[in-house]
């Protein structure tokens, strides 16, 4: 199967600012490339604990992080759902209707309005309660029901992270591998050092030879120099 992705919409679910770049940094890169339209649509951040000297960032540091990855990679737009510590790193303590109403219809980029062909998000399996919540209130969004009274993307998929690799559960390896160029694998890794509170040196899941290591990986598995594994929750073809 191939994608022409400059006929599509996507909408990108990161629970914090960083698991965008982390799980689909390349497929955003790419998408963007073909001429698609890419919305990122945030959950929450609050003050974060880090390797920096002084032990950890705020938020407003994560926002000015944010902003210029959103510049990097171009985004048409994007959103922050829930700031403030009161909501990071909690999320699991909102009642998931609330979380599922704000994914469908309250953002300003619920897929009510802004109705994408592509949705991703977290896998449900992660390890960080703030994922579980985020995967978890999208599935709910995207239940199944009439196409003509609830707007259905076409294509829903989970990204990877490779510290989502520490689970209590097994999951079958990704289901669908989006080939990268040499050129989008830089953009991930480019737009990951643009997040300089949350990367690290190797060894560690974040590090740049981490996912350079990931991406051969995964394009490998399909025969191909490199690529992005996810997992496809629904295909409507």
């Amino acid at each position: 199967m191939t994608m022409d992705w400059s006929q599509e919409r996507l909408l990108v679910y990161s629970p914090h600012p960083d698991d965008e770049t982390l799980g689909c940094g390349g497929l955003m890169s790419k998408a963007k490339h073909a001429g698609a339209e890419v919305y990122v649509q945030f959950i929450t951040v609050g003050d974060t604990a880090d390797q920096s000297p002084k032990g950890f960032s705020t938020a407003q540091e994560r926002h000015t992080e944010i902003k210029r990855a959103s510049e990097h990679f171009h985004w048409d737009d994007w959103h922050m759902a829930l700031p403030g510590d009161s909501n990071h790193l909690r999320l699991d303590g909102i009642p998931r209707v609330e979380l599922a109403r704000l994914v469908e219809q309250e953002s300003p980029l619920s897929i009510a309005r802004l109705r994408p062909t592509v949705v991703l998000i977290p896998h449900r399996t992660s390890y960080n309660q703030d994922h579980q919540a985020t995967a978890e209130a999208v599935h709910t969004a995207l239940r199944p029901s009439n196409n003509r009274l609830r707007h259905h993307p076409g294509l829903v998929m989970a990204y990877e992270e490779a510290a989502d690799q520490w689970r209590t559960e097994p999951v079958e390896s990704p289901n669908l591998i989006v080939e990268l160029e040499e050129e989008d694998l830089l953009a991930k890794l480019q737009g990951m050092e643009l997040y300089g509170s949350q990367s690290h040196e190797h060894p560690h899941t974040r590090s740049e030879l981490t996912l350079r290591s990931l991406a051969v990986l995964r394009g490998m598995q399909a025969g191909v120099a490199l690529g992005e594994g996810y997992h496809v929750l629904r295909h409507l073809a």
